[in-house]
Order: structure tokens, then C-alpha cells, then sequence
């Protein structure tokens, strides 16, 4: 028992106590915040994470273990195959479709075993971008549809090209530069010559690596999380948000009404289509200048959505330098996507 716990526990004495000193800072020092409060915004969204990221690591020991890597990866096989990521990250695109977190969890629970590299952790991550659209298509389009009609349907019509282009970039990216994959691996996979771990077997297989890999990640997205939520309750995010709303929108679209679109995505993504619905049904914009705006208030918009809501699991998950890689990397190309589309509707609308 002790080989599991004492390598853990210095750095889960350093967590808990950056954790318990973060917390009474907030709760004593930082006006207008009650224990309720860090539960209700930290508590919820850490245990959420931390169930996701454990079914991610115990699906990727399952998988691996009972040779089911062949049957999750029919669904993106020839994409995967033409961009030699393998089977098992094709598996994670997949997964991506229940939950982008446990997805992300099958990736590190790959990796740390040597499993896939580290090109191709990243090009997954940034391809399973494509099924997170879908995850939450549900959502968006009943509240984009009604708020901004026939604009908000040709914006999501464009996040989805933007998504495709990023995706199909990606593949390209690792057919030109990664080796084709161990083939004797997936070959073994293929044919089903592996040795299989018996069914009765795996919960000592998950009990023996699952909690030390989330031990790991909960040390660190625990102070990650609270640490961001006092960065933003102490007024952080919003400076930034006014400096960007004040350099990019008059930079990019010095027109007020446009503006008041951009800033509206900044403080909250549902009052972005509203003001811009609201603004086409008074007269004041077109349909093509709502959906001009959307896309430029998303674009805006992105680096505080990440670091309000993603850099947390992200450095979780994958460890700090490595999340932050991935979060720069993949919004990036998103924000690179998302200009490109934009620019050509631009185009189309005015030619």
C-alpha cells in the first residue's frame, strides 16, 4: 500500500496547503465571498472534471486491456489512418463525442504509457475539436436559431467549416510529417493476437494505475481552478476584457453598434446573439454585417473564454507546460480558422 501513497503525498501535502491558503484568502480577504460561493464555482465544476477525466483514464485501460481499440476506432479509421495517428487516438475521437474531458483523459492515459507520442496527442486534441462542435451543437442551436435567425444559421454553418478546415489541416499535417504508426501494434490489434486481460481482471488493473495518473491530475487542477477564480473575482479578467474590447473592436470594426456585439461575447457568450439579433431587428445591422459580427466578437473573445474556463482543466489534465502548449496551440489554430472563414463570407457578401 505504501509504494502508491508515499510517492504522492509531498505533493499532495503542497497542493492541499496552496488549496486551503487560496480558499482563506478569498473567503477573509476578498469582499463579497462566502465558502458557498467557492463551492458552488469551484467545488461543482473540479468534481465534474475529475469524474470525466477518471472515466477518460479507466476507458483507456479498458480499451487497451480487452483489444476494444479496433471497435471505438471505425469511426474515424480512414481520417486517422491518412493522418497516421493510429487506432487508439481514433478511439479518443470517438469519445470526444460523449465528453471532449474523458476524451482528453483516454490521450494522457495513451501517452504515459508510451502508447502515441506527443505530435500525436497534440494533433488529436486539436482534432477532436471537430466532434466537441457536434457535442455541443444541441445546446447552441436553440439558443443561437431563435435569438438571431437566418445570421446565427449561416454563423454556425461557417463554425462548422472552419472546424472541417481545421481538422483537415491537421491530418495533412501528420500524413506529410509523422511516421506511419507501430505497425506490428496495430497490426496485433487488427487480427486480435494481443493478450487480452480477462474481464475479471481489471479492476485490479484499474485500481493499480488509475488513482496514482488522477491523483496527479486532481493536485493540480484543485489551487488551478480557485486560483482563476479569484483572479477573476478580483476584477482580473475584466481589465482585460475592457483592453481588448478597446484596442481589437477599434482596430478591427470601429462602428459602435459593432462594438456593442463584440463586448457583449466578452462578458457572456448567450448576450452576444442577443445583442446582435437585437440590433438586426431594429434596423441597425444586416445579416451580413450580424454574422460579420459573430464571428468577430468568437474571435475576440477566445483568449478570455480560455482563460476563464479551459486553461484550468487543461493544465490538469495534461500538466502545466504541456496544457499550456495545447490551449495556445489549438485556439490558435481555431482563431486562424474562424479569420479565414470570415474573411471569405467578407468576400462572398461583397462581391
Amino acid at each position: 500500500m505504501n509504494q502508491y501513497t508515499s510517492p504522492l503525498s509531498r505533493p499532495w501535502v503542497a497542493s492541499l496547503g496552496i488549496t486551503l491558503g487560496l480558499i482563506l484568502v478569498l473567503v477573509f480577504l476578498v469582499q463579497g465571498i462566502s465558502a458557498i460561493d467557492v463551492m458552488h464555482h469551484v467545488g461543482w465544476p473540479v468534481l465534474r472534471i475529475i469524474f470525466f477525466v477518471a472515466l477518460g483514464l479507466a476507458a483507456g485501460e479498458i480499451i487497451e486491456a480487452t483489444g476494444w481499440t479496433r471497435s471505438l476506432s471505425i469511426v474515424a479509421r480512414p481520417l486517422f489512418s491518412f493522418a497516421r495517428l493510429g487506432q487508439r487516438c481514433s478511439a479518443t475521437f470517438t469519445t470526444a463525442f460523449v465528453s471532449g474531458i474523458a476524451a482528453n483523459g483516454m490521450l494522457v492515459s495513451f501517452y504515459d504509457r508510451g502508447l502515441i507520442d506527443k505530435q500525436r496527442l497534440f494533433l488529436t486534441n486539436f482534432i477532436n475539436q471537430l466532434p466537441a462542435f457536434f457535442l455541443h451543437l444541441p445546446t447552441t442551436l436553440f439558443v443561437i436559431l431563435p435569438l438571431t435567425g437566418t445570421p446565427g444559421g449561416i454563423y454556425l454553418l461557417l463554425i462548422f467549416v472552419a472546424a472541417v478546415i481545421r481538422t483537415g489541416l491537421c491530418a495533412l499535417y501528420g500524413r506529410l510529417r509523422l511516421a506511419p504508426p507501430n505497425e506490428a501494434a496495430e497490426e496485433s490489434t487488427k487480427t486480435g493476437r494481443q493478450k487480452k486481460t480477462a474481464v475479471s481482471d481489471l479492476p485490479g488493473l484499474l485500481l493499480s494505475r488509475v488513482p496514482r495518473r488522477l491523483g496527479r491530475i486532481v493536485q493540480l487542477v484543485i489551487p488551478i481552478y480557485i486560483l482563476v477564480f479569484a483572479l477573476q473575482r478580483l476584477g482580473c479578467f475584466d481589465f482585460i476584457q475592457t483592453a481588448m474590447a478597446e484596442t481589437a473592436v477599434g482596430a478591427l470594426i470601429p462602428i459602435e453598434a459593432l462594438s456593442m456585439v463584440v463586448i457583449s461575447f466578452l462578458a457572456d457568450y448567450t448576450s452576444g446573439f442577443a445583442t446582435a439579433g437585437a440590433l438586426a431587428s431594429s434596423g441597425v445591422f444586416t445579416n451580413h454585417q450580424v454574422v460579420l459580427a459573430l464571428i468577430l466578437g468568437n474571435v475576440i473573445a477566445v483568449p478570455i473564454r480560455s482563460l476563464r474556463h479551459q486553461l484550468p482543466r487543461y493544465l490538469g489534465i495534461f500538466s502545466p507546460k504541456m496544457g499550456t502548449q495545447i490551449l495556445v496551440l489549438g485556439q490558435s489554430l481555431r482563431v486562424l480558422s474562424l479569420l479565414l472563414v470570415g474573411a471569405g463570407y467578407m468576400l462572398v457578401g461583397f462581391s
